[in-house]
């Protein structure tokens, strides 16, 4: 699908993003894994979780929704069984992941497959320590790409630091652990996304968390789980592309309501604030939070990934922003984005390029001269989500006369956020231009 947008002249109200897409996929799988029903509230409704639904359901687990975003989930080791087929995962690398340390702790084959894209992911960071605990992982190359094929058995515990800071590896061996024989370790020294942590404590597992000068370490001992309630809140990531929409386009007033504020998830509302945006942020519960962003002139930074946790997901956003604030930002340490579900580096610069910004990615550092007048043109979304939407939201900060942004393969933006483009009309007033259209090859079809 394509969509062709214009400029908005201003943007104004309010905007209740989807379920946080991290803690939705981890909520639906330990609620399988627990005894009795658990009820989850506020569910994403994207395919990427609607994949990993389907999955565990696959192994026997019981789904009913009774109401509105509300999802009565039945598991329990009694229902459990070895899937009948491959388990397709979309274009979910966390659904992948996460799944493969789930199956590595039962005595059953399986395989787990995705689409094109999620076929040219890595998953030997997660193959290493499940190997490491006893399990079989079979991947195509040294890399270990999909289709991934997981002999699970009697694990052992483990004491491990992901080399690269990953909360999907961290989630994968704490899966694996909860059925492992001897207690399991996770370090990390900068600490990522802690919801598998959180929602392990909530299902009742022995679980410990300590924060200290050495980092952020994570002891899990064998535990059953026991069912029970989990409200999703607002995903921060999709919360990132009104806030910053906000930001750039004139004359406008956006708030973002409920929306998760755990540790390493509002790392990009750090950034903007560096570059001089005018943010309010309101707690309104514990870890949930309203965003009011305003538009006001930004100014370019020097940005290291590392030293703001999280905000990988959201380096497309914040490269939309760096392309209208003023003077140069650099950001450091991007090497993750070449492995997401595009080479988001190179998806960047080819987006912004071709919209009249000056850009340039190379190795992991993304240099952008601020200060661009935008323009209409065509971006490829390269099958990405994050990248479908930052040129959408990079199409209402053009200039007003200076064409349409015509953005294909924007069906991308249903993996995550179905949602998008009723949201962009309703803080848009209806005062920009909005198509979607098939593109060549569905028409054809």
């Amino acid at each position: 699908m394509k969509a062709i947008i214009g400029a908005a002249p201003s943007l104004s109200g309010e905007v209740v993003v989807p379920g946080d897409k991290s803690i939705s996929h981890r909520a639906l799988i330990l609620s399988g894994l627990a005894e009795g029903s658990s009820t989850i509230t506020g569910l994403s409704n994207g395919d990427d979780v609607r994949n990993t639904a389907l999955a565990m359901q696959s192994l026997g687990v019981r789904m009913d929704e009774v109401g509105a975003g509300v999802l009565i989930v039945e598991g329990g080791q009694g229902l459990l069984h070895e899937p009948d087929a491959p388990l397709f995962m979309g274009n979910s690398g966390t659904g992948m992941r996460l799944m493969a340390g789930v199956l590595a702790s039962f005595p059953w084959w399986s395989v787990l497959y995705g689409d094109a894209s999620l076929s040219r992911r890595p998953m030997d960071r997660v193959a290493l320590p499940l190997s490491m605990m006893g399990a079989k992982i079979e991947g195509r190359g040294s890399s270990c790409l999909p289709p991934l094929g997981v002999r699970g058995t009697q694990l052992k515990g483990i004491d491990y630091e992901p080399p690269v800071a990953s909360a999907q590896v961290k989630s994968a061996v704490l899966l694996a652990a909860l059925r492992a024989s001897g207690r399991s370790i996770l370090r990390e020294r900068l600490v990522t996304r802690t919801h598998t942590e959180e929602l392990l404590s909530m299902f009742g597992a022995d679980i410990e968390v300590h924060d200290g000068p050495d980092g952020h370490r994570v002891v899990l001992n064998p535990s059953p789980l026991v069912s029970c309630e989990v409200v999703i809140p607002g995903d921060p990531s999709q919360a990132a592309f009104w806030i910053v929409a906000g930001c750039i386009v004139p004359d406008s007033e956006v708030l973002t309501s409920h929306v998760y504020s755990g540790p390493a998830r509002l790392g990009f509302l750090d950034v903007l604030v560096r570059m001089g945006a005018d943010i309010d942020v309101h707690v309104i519960g514990d870890h949930l939070v309203n965003v009011r962003a305003r538009y006001g002139g930004l100014r370019g930074i020097e940005l290291e990934a590392s030293e703001v946790p999280g905000v990988i997901d959201e380096i497309p956003i914040l490269a939309v922003a760096a392309a209208v604030a003023e003077g140069r930002t650099v950001m450091h340490g991007l090497g993750e984005l070449r492995v997401k579900e595009s080479d988001r580096l190179s998806a960047v610069v080819s987006m912004l390029s071709a919209l009249g910004a000056r850009i340039e990615g190379t190795g992991q550092q993304l240099v952008v001269e601020g200060g661009a007048r935008l323009r209409g043109g065509r971006v490829d979304s390269k099958g990405d989500h994050r990248i479908a939407m930052a040129a959408a939201i990079a199409a209402l900060a053009t200039e007003r006369g200076r064409g349409e942004v015509a953005i294909d393969g924007f069906d991308s933006v249903d993996t995550s956020y179905p949602g998008f483009i009723d949201d962009l009309r309703r803080v848009s007033r209806g005062r920009c231009s909005v198509e979607l259209l098939l593109d060549d090859s569905q028409q054809e079809s």
